[in-house]
C-alpha cells in the first residue's frame, strides 16, 4: 500500500503546487495580457510534468517487472487504488479549472460582443477594422485615423472594439497575446495594457481572400509622452 499513497500523495502535492503557485504577473512580457497567458501554461506545465513522469515510470516499471511472464494473470479488482485514483484526477481537474477560470474570466483576457461602450474613461479606445486587404484604426473621441500602423501608450489601458467591413478577418498580434475575429456588422471587444514599448507585426489569422497573405500591420508601443506627442501631430496633419 505504500506505493499506492505515494502515487496519491504525489498527485495531492502536485495539485496543491499548481493551486498556490505565485500568479503574480512575470516581469518581461509584452502586455497584461501576454503574461496572464503565459503564467497559466506554466502552472499547467508545473502539473503536467510531474502527472507525465510518475504515469510514465509507473508504466516502464510494469513493462520491466513483467517482461518475462509467459503466464499473465487477469487484473484483479483494487477498489482502494480505483478510488485513490478517480480522487486524484478530480483533484488535478478542480484545480486546472480554478486556474484556467482564475486568467480567462480576467478582465485582460475575457471578451465581449457588442459596441460596448468602455467604463474605463482613461482607456485608450481604438475601433479597429479590417478590410481586404488591410488594417483601419480610428481612435475613439481624438479625430484620429491610421491604416496599417496602431500606436499606442505603454503602461495605460487599451481598449480595442474589432469589426469588418466586407467578411471574416482575424486580429491576431501574438507577442501581445492577443487575438479576435472581426466580424461584419458585428463588435468584439478586448483589453489590454502594453507593458514594454517595441513594434509588434499585426496579421490576419483568418483566410480572407487571395491578398491574405499580405494583409499584415504594425502595433507600434511607445511612452506616454511620445504617444501625445503623436497624437497632436496626427490631429494637426487632420485639420490642415
Amino acid at each position: 500500500m505504500s506505493s499506492k499513497r505515494t502515487a496519491f500523495a504525489t498527485l495531492l502535492g502536485v495539485a496543491a503546487l499548481a493551486l498556490f503557485a505565485d500568479p503574480v504577473l512575470a516581469q518581461g512580457y509584452d502586455s497584461t495580457t501576454e503574461a496572464l497567458i503565459q503564467s497559466l501554461n506554466t502552472q499547467l506545465l508545473y502539473m503536467a510534468i510531474p502527472i507525465t513522469v510518475l504515469v510514465e515510470g509507473i508504466l516502464i516499471y510494469t513493462v520491466w517487472k513483467y517482461r518475462n511472464n509467459d503466464d499473465p494473470k487477469p487484473t484483479k479488482e483494487n477498489r482502494r487504488l480505483e478510488i485513490s485514483w478517480t480522487i486524484a484526477t478530480a483533484l488535478v481537474l478542480l484545480v486546472v479549472g480554478y486556474a484556467s477560470y482564475g486568467v480567462m474570466a480576467n478582465e485582460y483576457v475575457s471578451q465581449a460582443s457588442g459596441e460596448i461602450e468602455p467604463a474605463d474613461s482613461n482607456a485608450v479606445t481604438v475601433d479597429v477594422y479590417g478590410q481586404k486587404y488591410l488594417w483601419e484604426f480610428n481612435y475613439t473621441g481624438q479625430n484620429v485615423t491610421t491604416t496599417g500602423t496602431l500606436v499606442l501608450p505603454k503602461g495605460q489601458d487599451v481598449i480595442l472594439r474589432i469589426t469588418s467591413r466586407d467578411w471574416l478577418h482575424s486580429f491576431h498580434v501574438p507577442e501581445l497575446g492577443l487575438k479576435q475575429d472581426a466580424l461584419p456588422g458585428q463588435y468584439e471587444t478586448i483589453k489590454t495594457k502594453p507593458t514594454e514599448t517595441g513594434t509588434y507585426q499585426l496579421y490576419c489569422a483568418e483566410y480572407c481572400g487571395v491578398g491574405h497573405s499580405k494583409m499584415l500591420g504594425e502595433v507600434r508601443v511607445v511612452s506616454q509622452q511620445e504617444y501625445q506627442n503623436w497624437l497632436d501631430e496626427q490631429q494637426g496633419n487632420s485639420s490642415s
